[in-house]
């Protein structure tokens, strides 16, 4: 059976380093702020930004909120965004995506009116070219992709040299998780949906990033010993039993009990990836107020 790669062992190390960060922060005056741009109440939004507020209380980050109503013009979305900018008490923040519909034709004018030194999670044109070019003074890596790193680097999984292949192309996950390990020194090859051959490319891979978002996509055709799995993906299975004794459960893209038996290692689902992403949020706002 695959060592398991679990999100709590290395959230655990990440939290008790911030921490010590934050209160050092403090001993100067400075308070690391996240401010959190909410337009609705989206359910997914707001089972994160509770996970965040509370990962903030725990490592010492103060969190401030801006809430706009579903309905709220492109011009109040502005404004606020404006005066967050402005506010030099606020170091970081975090906006929700996707918005509201009849603003999605203006996500990018929105989003690139934030601060990318205060752009926490790859919002803005600039950040995204700071992924690119390995530079962080552009801002910073979307927090999934950086999770994956994070998960890598406490496992002691060194990446120089080997094959890794990443399954997806969004500019979420597997664009940047792709640029990120090519920064590890890796040699990285992207999949897609219209990849030919996708299994057997995959099976020459070291390590192997799935970001497919597609339920049981990965099977044990795709993998093979040796190989460490990455698996992003939070996806719902109506036939997974729950922890109230039903069905109906969050899961990966790997078809858990084909691939796990196989590998070296490998993320669960739930207890991976996502569980370290909002340690990776308040990372990068303690990043930022370290920078005044």
């Amino acid at each position: 059976m695959a060592k398991l790669l679990l999100g709590k062992e290395v959230t655990d190390a990440l939290n008790a380093n911030l921490q010590q960060r934050t209160a050092a922060l403090k001993e100067r005056g400075i308070a690391a702020t996240l401010g959190i741009i909410r337009v609705g109440e989206n359910p997914s939004d707001l089972s994160y930004e509770k996970g965040a507020v509370k990962r903030a209380e725990l490592v010492g980050v103060a969190v401030k909120k801006f809430e706009l109503p579903a309905d709220a013009a492109k011009e109040d979305v502005i404004a606020v965004i404006d005066r967050v900018n402005a506010d030099a008490t606020i170091h970081g923040v975090l906006m929700f995506q996707p918005f509201p519909k009849h603003l999605r034709p203006y996500a990018s004018e929105i989003c690139n009116r934030l601060d990318p030194k205060k752009d926490m999670d790859c919002l803005t044109d600039l950040s995204n070219s700071g992924v690119y070019q390995s530079r962080g003074d552009l801002g910073y890596a979307p927090c999934t992709p950086a999770a994956c790193m994070e998960i890598l680097d406490y496992y002691g999984i060194d990446c120089t040299g080997k094959n890794a292949v990443v399954i997806g192309r969004s500019l979420v996950v597997g664009k940047p998780a792709a640029m990120m390990l090519l920064k590890k020194n890796a040699t990285v090859t992207v999949c897609h949906t219209k990849t030919q051959n996708i299994a057997s490319i995959c099976r020459n891979a070291d390590i192997l990033v799935s970001a497919a978002g597609v339920l049981n996509s990965l099977t044990a055709d795709f993998v093979r010993p040796g190989q460490i799995v990455i698996d992003v993906s939070i996806n719902w299975d109506e036939n997974k039993p729950n922890a109230r004794g039903g069905l109906g459960a969050i899961a990966g893209d790997a078809q858990f009990e084909e691939v796990a038996p196989i590998v070296e290692a490998i993320t669960p689902v739930p207890g991976g990836v996502g569980s370290v992403t909002t340690s990776v949020l308040m990372k990068h706002v303690v990043e930022a107020a370290e920078k005044l």
